[in-house]
């Protein structure tokens, strides 16, 4: 080409080299974050497998590793209760003993309930317990804290329940109080005062333990019978909230298509309950179900308005506190309701004021309207047939009705409503 003196050809370079190169720059930024990325979501995946194995093993524990998040030894719970001293002593029944405690670390009032490990079926009754409170939560139920299976001093084996205190003790305490036999005045006007429960105050206690008895049949991620509904069981807070507890007996059922299916085995031995309060059925060796509750519901129901237990001496040969309600509705229904409390303090305050105007209000007739409603619940959740009761949704919702009507009256007693 140089001897022809011809021009040097010019030749185009391939674009292949400056596509490669771009192509380098894009994969040195794509495989990076790929590689980052597919980090992330292995991360991730074996983090949630972690999680759902957690919870896979959290549900197949036993029902005392929810109550761990408190740890209390039987040294702790000792000091606590200054010994389990006598002073201490808040309450006792079949299976144990209730103290008051203070707990040294954050200065919290506890009620630590003891078992007597010694008394037939207390075992099976901690178990029981631990297993109806495992999952439930409700504003009247009563919340245990922390429980405690050690050895004692002695070298004994030793079962106890931590739960919240309530200071104003049980309705068992306000409906039949025990007078003080010293001579210490303030005591004997303090248990006197306790007595003084207005008929708004019952209303709310009603209402609080048929919510709690609603949600253990209906509305708990698993049907519990309670099986020993009474005044002793039921524990007030410092705002007359009522909370109820002790489920000893308790027996949890899961739902089928057919009926009920109990899950666990109830603690109770012989009689499901107390007597007095257990359900007709149960007598005869019938099982633990939600209409054996509503019938010890209705005799609670009957005791807080009339003030008569169900073991009152009145009660004998074919008189029991059902038919004695039963007798004296609608007519003589304000003679049987307990004479000691504000009830009648209130209707009688009710009346003076209708005197006084011109137009007669009727209030008292109102309020006496308002009993009688309240004991025909009670009558109707405690016939003899199971079948024929009242369910607890219903006897819930009438409830409501029936004291949003007394407060829509205008009573003294309306100012005593909680928030």
């Amino acid at each position: 080409m140089a001897q022809l003196h011809l021009p040097r050809c010019t030749v185009k370079q391939s674009n292949n080299q400056g596509k490669s190169s771009h192509l380098k720059k894009i994969l040195l930024i794509v495989v990076p974050i790929s590689v980052v990325g597919c980090l992330f979501l292995f991360i991730f995946f074996i983090l949630l497998c972690r999680r759902m194995i957690r919870k896979k093993k959290w549900s197949a524990t036993s029902s005392m590793d929810k109550f761990n998040m408190i740890k209390l030894s039987y040294q702790d719970l000792f000091k606590a209760t200054n010994g389990f001293s006598a002073t201490n002593l808040i309450g006792s029944g079949s299976f144990g003993c209730v103290y008051k405690g203070l707990l040294s670390e954050d200065e919290r009032i506890v009620a630590v309930k003891v078992l007597n490990l010694q008394q037939r079926g207390a075992p099976k009754t901690f178990k029981a317990e631990c297993n109806a409170l495992r999952n439930i939560r409700h504003r009247n139920l009563v919340e245990i804290l922390t429980s405690c299976s050690s050895i004692d001093s002695k070298g004994n084996d030793f079962k106890a329940l931590v739960f919240e205190f309530m200071p104003n003790g049980s309705l068992e305490e306000w409906l039949h109080p025990r007078h003080n036999n010293n001579n210490n005045n303030n005591n004997e006007e303090q248990s006197q005062a306790r007595r003084k429960l207005s008929l708004i105050q019952r209303m709310n206690i009603l209402v609080d333990v048929a919510s709690a008895l609603d949600y253990l049949h209906h509305h708990c991620h698993m049907k519990i019978v309670h099986c020993d509904l009474k005044p002793s069981n039921i524990l007030l807070d410092a705002d007359m909230n009522a909370h109820v507890g002790d489920f000893g007996l308790a027996r949890l059922f899961t739902l089928t298509p057919q009926s009920f299916t109990s899950t666990t085995q109830s603690s109770s031995i012989g009689m499901k309950g107390s007597i007095g309060y257990f359900a007709p059925e149960y007598g005869i060796g019938g099982e633990a179900s939600t209409q054996g509750d509503v019938y010890s519901f209705g005799i609670l129901l009957l005791e807080v308005m009339t003030g008569r237990r169900p073991t009152d001496e009145m009660f004998r040969d074919h008189l029991n506190l059902h038919i004695f309600a039963k007798m004296a509705i609608p007519e003589r229904v304000v003679q049987i309701v307990d004479p000691e409390p504000l009830i009648l303090e209130e209707m009688m305050i009710a009346q003076e004021d209708s005197m006084r105007n011109e137009i007669r209000s009727g209030r008292a007739d109102k309020i006496e309207e308002c009993i009688i409603r309240l004991m025909k619940i009670g009558v109707e959740c405690s016939v003899e047939a199971p079948k024929e009761r009242m369910d607890m949704k219903d006897v819930t919702k009438e409830l409501h009705l029936i004291r949003n009507t007394f407060l829509d009256i205008g009573t003294i007693g309306a100012l005593s409503i909680r928030d």
